[in-house]
């Protein structure tokens, strides 16, 4: 039954890195506020392919619920409207959550797969609670390291909801972040307390405590690049996504703290591949951190020097988040020593 389970649990683990590279995506192209409304697009259950469908014309048929942009507003109709020559307001309500009113049918689409994913994501985790009831009498570590992880995830329903409705708010879209790290570490505990084979490793003092250092330098990393994003949104907003030249212009002291925080980050983890490898502590998971720690920093700069490349932004974040997990689950084997 274990072995099924910790399956299920390892296809929940695949489809929350899934919902972050389908989040990198929408960040890398700016889709955040492709679909104004959550959880439907313009009041669609399948976003609309072109403009004149959200645009308001006379002698047309209109749901109740549907979204239109008129005059650079965006309005909702109250109830099923057909219109007539002239444009009645008083059956449309004003949306009032933002005044971003712009249709790019790529952006709709974009962050409208990024919500599939996460509704995929959710039917897995109806089979992760389901599995992990069954453990209760045996092990009630793993229903409810599964349960809590199933409620976060409906917090980061809310919260997606929230990101919508704030027109991408940074601090809302940092905390997303973060607790979908925690969701990466309460299923890889998980899979750790379910897995059958559990190797034991040479205890190293100093490989240990590094190994802690390492995971809490790669988390403060991780929340001040959401703080970096943030400041490339602003500019944005401010310049155009398609002017990506301009996104780094006058950075803050976040950028450079972040910029040169990395340095600690790939010190530390080569003392712990060097002490992995001289004390022979047989920790393969090294060898992967140390490989996604360098494609961060290749990423990195050349988001920085190279104007943001396609897929370097998906590629960093992405990144970022398996190195967090890579690093959460190799503190959890450095606790089975001999």
């Amino acid at each position: 039954m274990k072995s099924s389970f910790t399956k299920t649990v390892q296809i929940a683990i695949i489809s929350v890195y899934l919902i972050f590279l389908a989040g990198s995506v929408v960040r890398m192209t700016g889709s955040g506020m492709g679909c104004p409304d959550w959880p439907k697009c313009f009041g669609y259950y399948i976003p609309p392919t072109a403009e004149e469908q959200i645009t308001w014309k006379p002698n047309s048929e209109f749901k109740k619920g549907f979204i239109i942009i008129k005059d650079e507003a965006l309005f909702v109709a109250e109830h099923d409207i057909k219109t007539t020559e002239q444009f009645n307001k008083s059956n449309w309500a004003t949306y009032t959550k933002h005044d971003y009113a712009k249709f790019n049918k790529y952006h709709s689409w974009t962050e409208y797969i990024n919500r599939l994913s996460s509704v995929l994501a959710g039917f897995v985790f109806l089979f992760l609670i389901y599995g992990a009831t069954k453990f209760w009498k045996s092990d009630k570590r793993i229903p409810i390291l599964a349960y809590t992880a199933f409620f976060l995830m409906l917090v980061e329903a809310w919260l997606g909801k929230t990101v919508v409705d704030t027109n991408l708010k940074p601090s809302i879209i940092t905390i997303h972040m973060v607790i979908g790290l925690i969701i990466i570490a309460l299923l890889l505990q998980l899979k750790f307390i379910t897995s059958d084979k559990k190797k034991t490793y040479n205890y190293n003092s100093l490989f240990s405590k590094l190994l802690i250092i390492s995971a809490v330098f790669s988390l403060i990393q991780i929340a001040m690049g959401t703080q970096v994003r943030q400041f490339i949104d602003e500019q944005v907003k401010l310049y155009g996504f398609e002017n990506k030249d301009y996104s780094l212009m006058n950075p803050s002291f976040k950028f450079y703290f972040h910029r040169s925080f990395t340095i600690a980050i790939v010190l530390i983890n080569l003392v712990l591949f060097y002490i992995n490898q001289v004390k022979k502590l047989d920790y393969k998971l090294v060898n992967w951190v140390v490989a996604l720690i360098f494609l961060e920093t290749i990423s990195g700069m050349l988001m920085y020097y190279a104007e943001f490349p396609l897929g370097t932004q998906a590629t960093h974040l992405l990144a970022g988040a398996i190195l967090f997990g890579l690093q959460y689950y190799l503190w959890l084997q450095s606790r089975l020593t001999k």
